[in-house]
């Protein structure tokens, strides 16, 4: 796992903060509830320990009969103010959780795919579940908790204080004791390890992902045992930072019952001197200065609590924040929805320039001096490309290894920005809604990604309308009929990521889809990548064979020969490196 960089930048988590606080028409019902359960809890204690001794004098009954009634409405308030606040503020903060997980993918759809390269998968998953999870606590833990104890303890203090103003300083200087002895011990016990938990938890999730992603690979070479070792680090690790934290809480539990002690024997130091002295206290009152302390400890030791589950919270918020980047690298196109308000060509018909439920059936293609480059490199991909491709055209891309085939590609799905001119139909790509090149241009691309699911499903989410027949018929232009049949139809599955299907079997899967989905424009990345030569020269003449209509064109990305008759021109790629020194 890679250490912090000390020079690291902390991201702005207030938007981040902002989303996982729930609003206040949802956050205060939970918070009054609370205040409500914390004061009868306090409310109880005080008036049944005045009860209990005021009855030891023998008064007539009628003199205990309000204080009776208080002991019976604050049980049942402290119980049912309970039940309320847990129900209303867990509601709000799993509300507010829905709220929070929408706005970060809202943020990672126009950074996917190309924009996450860097980031881990199992690292992401945990991100976006279980610190998305963690930051439920800011409300519940932190907010709620907060509030709720320092208005209690205010109300405390005042009420001990028009008892006997000695007692109730002594009271707020516990409880201001309390409150810093606490937060500090737990700060210098546990609070790297609170931290620290966040981003470990991530680390183990991602080891644990490649493990066993990798399990054939890893036990072929033998290098299982150290990979699992590593994992085991990691994970001890991660077990030592939890116990820290529970030490820390220990610890804060402890100076909190120390101090809620000292409260109740300062109460009974200041007490005892001035009982039944002429304006003095009475019994009953003593024993109300001495006990309310217990409970106001009670219900203030969530303070230093608090503090510790911000620390958390923190950072699992700041995980969150870095889980895409602020801002959109250039590299990325952004995604405005909306078309240019620049005239158009006559030509571009209605299909292009707005959203529509047909796909068109013909598009041409037009590339002038295309150039495009990853996130965060510093050299371009791909450079200087100038390419036409007419409906029917079945066009040959090919060129050495980083030659930058797979940028352009991805460049013309829109999955990276590009600079020159890429239009369709004569409509600049960049003024187009992303969704709209989408439906014009369709990509296959090297590793095709299958569904852990059935053939059917793996099919039915480029059309969901296609019946059974439908699909049939498209698995056949592909060379599947014979194949599915054999394996039961329709409902055989897949595997995880198509661990069930071969290399070869995966890509014309894949070049089903995107038949069924109608693309007018079809760019195949590398289909021979995964397959041996005699089954690459089928599976190539397949696609271009399948693909080929008098309205589809057909942009074949590969590094190896394809037949003549097969296509309708080749274009051949150089390495933007290479031009610039053949250029000087």
């Amino acid at each position: 796992m890679s250490t912090p960089d000390p020079g690291h930048v902390a991201p702005d988590i207030r938007p981040i903060l902002r989303l996982a606080q729930p609003r206040l028409r949802r956050f205060v019902p939970g918070l009054a509830a609370g205040l409500l359960s914390a004061f009868a809890a306090v409310a109880l204690l005080a008036t049944s320990a005045w009860l209990i001794t005021r009855a030891a004098e023998q008064p007539p009954l009628l003199y205990l009969s309000m204080a009776v009634v208080g002991v019976r409405a604050f049980a049942l308030g402290r119980a049912a103010f309970r039940y309320l606040e847990r129900v209303t503020s867990h509601d709000a903060a799993f509300r507010q959780l829905a709220d929070l997980r929408l706005g970060i993918f809202k943020r990672l759809v126009p950074l996917a795919p190309d924009g996450l390269g860097g980031t881990k998968r199992g690292d992401l998953m945990t991100r976006l579940v279980s610190d998305v999870d963690d930051l439920q606590d800011l409300p519940l833990r932190v907010v709620q908790p907060l509030a709720t104890a320092g208005l209690i303890a205010v109300v405390s203090v005042i009420g001990v204080w028009l008892i006997l103003p000695a007692a109730g300083v002594t009271l707020l200087i516990c409880l201001i004791l309390a409150a810093v002895i606490g937060t500090l011990s737990a700060g210098v016990l546990a609070a790297r390890a609170e931290r620290s938990i966040a981003p470990l938890r991530g680390a183990l999730a991602n080891d644990v992902l490649e493990v066993v992603e990798n399990l054939d690979v890893l036990t072929a070479f033998g290098a299982l045992d150290r990979r699992l070792e590593s994992l085991n680090q990691v994970d001890s690790k991660l077990r030592r930072a939890t116990l820290r934290r529970s030490v820390g809480a220990g610890v804060q539990a402890a100076v909190v019952s120390l101090l809620a002690g000292a409260a109740t024997v300062a109460a009974l130091v200041t007490g005892v001197p001035v009982l039944g002295a002429d304006g003095g206290l009475n019994g009953p009152a003593l024993v109300v200065i001495v006990l309310v302390p217990m409970a106001v400890f009670e219900v203030f030791g969530v303070v230093p609590i608090a503090v510790s589950a911000w620390r958390q919270v923190r950072s699992s918020a700041e995980r969150v924040a870095t889980a895409v980047p602020a801002t959109v690298p250039k590299e990325i196109p952004v995604d405005d929805s909306t078309v240019s308000e620049e005239p158009l060509t006559d030509a571009a018909p209605a299909s292009v320039l707005q959203p529509t439920t047909e796909i068109p059936a013909g598009v041409a293609l037009e590339l002038t001096n295309i150039s495009a480059s990853w996130p965060g490199a510093t050299h371009q991909a791909v450079a200087g490309v100038n390419l036409r491709l007419e409906p029917g055209d079945r066009v040959h891309l090919s060129g050495e290894s980083g030659a930058g085939k797979t940028t352009l590609a991805h460049a013309l799905v829109r999955f990276l920005e590009y600079t020159g001119s890429y239009t369709l139909d004569g409509v600049e790509a960049r003024t187009l809604p992303q969704a709209e090149v989408h439906r014009i241009v369709g990509l296959c691309e090297q590793r095709p990604w299958l569904f852990d699911d059935t053939i059917r499903q793996n099919l039915l989410f480029a059309r969901d309308t296609a019946t059974d027949a439908d699909l049939l018929a498209v698995l056949g232009r592909v060379g599947l009929a014979g194949w599915v049949e054999a394996r039961g139809g329709l409902d055989a599955r897949v595997g995880e990521r198509g661990a069930l299907v071969s290399g070869g079997q995966a890509q014309r899967i894949a070049l089903a889809r995107a038949l069924l989905a109608e693309f007018p424009i079809l760019i195949v990345d590398e289909p021979t990548a995964n397959v041996d030569a005699g089954q690459g020269d089928a599976l190539i003449r397949d696609i271009l064979t399948a693909a080929a209509s008098s309205q589809r064109a057909v942009l074949l990305i590969s590094h190896t020969p394809v037949p003549a008759e097969l296509i309708t021109s080749t274009l051949v790629l150089e390495a933007p490196v290479e031009l610039e020194q053949r250029q000087r």
